[in-house]
């Protein structure tokens, strides 16, 4: 009897060591998480102009690190932002599993998709067209006839009038006061004679009096029916050629144009599949800069991106072609098997949901691409 109570005590007091270790685990593990809170998001960007880029303040802003800002806001968290040099950089630290995640204009392609997880879609986008603006009006036909090919034309045709009035200076200088000169004085009125053949058929009253002027005269004025016959014949193709090449509407029309996009981005594997060529820069920035520079005649890339810069440069800067090529979808990029992939889906639908995501759209692009 006394053994049995003896056992039910020693239970007991097993019993409560047990409650007394837990206990002190419990409260311990809750101590160390007091003092070592959560690590910020590691999320690496690019600079893409209106979607991420720096503030100037040494931050970063832009339409998809402000959602994302939202997103991690919501779920209690803090980001840290790792802005890289190239948009192949940043997918590779995605990959690699060295960040948390990436975020910008990142297109939802298969083979991304292989390699990593992606986010519900933040933006729908595009490729599209880029160009310089067409000039119209007394600008245009500036532009076109005061080429350099129109411009050793007309010097060609004034050496010949030129060399033809001195010519009949020789020959006629002795025979009528208008040719009786001295070399010097003689050759604006011997040009002068010579362009009013070319363009009137000469002067009766001063028709050539010797032989050889006579020949030369009737030779002059049956070949300014050519002449007059080329250079409007040329002035013609100028204008048509000019009218072409203005007239791009499709991506076959960049044909023998200088194209740029960015190298590695999905926008530069389209005009490989569509066996277009063109020249690729390492960031938007020194793409921009060849196109101002007028190094470049084209530019293909995401429309949004164009769109903005075309919104800062001004409409007597650029021409962008409204059709839009591939339609894409951005997201953020996470690696495989990532526990953030559900919470930010949820956010982000709930900001579809309640309007929030469209006031960010009307804030960054104005009603180009809202639902409203």
């Amino acid at each position: 009897m006394r053994a049995g109570m003896l056992g039910v005590e020693v239970r007991q007091l097993q019993r409560i060591a047990a409650a007394i270790v837990v206990f002190l685990t419990f409260g311990l593990a809750q101590s160390v998480f007091a003092q070592e809170p959560e690590r910020p998001l590691q999320i690496a960007t690019v600079t893409r102009a209106p979607f991420s880029m720096p503030d100037g303040n040494g931050g970063h802003t832009g339409f998809s690190i402000e959602l994302l800002d939202i997103a991690v806001a919501e779920l209690g968290l803090t980001v840290s932002y790792d802005r890289r040099e190239s948009f192949a950089d940043m997918m590779m630290a995605v990959e690699q599993g060295s960040v948390h995640g990436a975020i910008a204009n990142i297109s939802i392609t298969a083979s991304r998709e292989e390699v990593m997880d992606f986010s519900q879609p933040i933006f729908d986008g595009g490729v599209q067209v880029m160009l310089h603006p067409s000039p119209d009006g007394p600008s245009r036909l500036f532009s076109v006839l005061f080429t350099r090919d129109v411009g050793v034309l007309v010097l060609f045709a004034m050496i010949l009038l030129l060399a033809g009035g001195m010519l009949m200076w020789v020959f006629e200088r002795k025979r009528q006061p208008y040719f009786d000169l001295s070399a010097r004085d003689a050759v604006f009125p011997a040009f002068w004679w010579a362009l009013n053949i070319v363009v009137n058929g000469g002067f009766e009253e001063r028709m050539p009096r010797s032989r050889p002027g006579r020949v030369f005269g009737v030779v002059l004025v049956i070949a300014s029916l050519f002449i007059v016959s080329i250079f409007v014949a040329q002035i013609t193709a100028a204008l048509t050629v000019n009218a072409i090449q203005d007239s791009v509407e499709s991506l076959n029309d960049l044909d023998g144009r200088r194209v740029g996009t960015i190298e590695g981005s999905t926008t530069a594997q389209f005009l490989d599949t569509r066996g277009v060529p063109h020249l690729t820069f390492d960031n938007p920035d020194g793409m921009f800069d060849a196109f101002e520079t007028d190094r470049l005649d084209a530019v293909v890339f995401d429309g949004p991106i164009l769109a903005y810069y075309a919104e800062i440069a001004g409409p007597d800067k650029t021409r962008l072609l409204e059709r839009v090529y591939r339609p894409e979808r951005y997201g953020m990029a996470l690696p495989t098997g990532s526990i953030h992939r559900e919470p930010i889906n949820q956010i982000i639908l709930r900001m579809r949901e309640d309007g929030r995501y469209d006031d960010l759209l009307v804030k960054w692009f104005g009603n180009a691409y809202t639902r409203r």
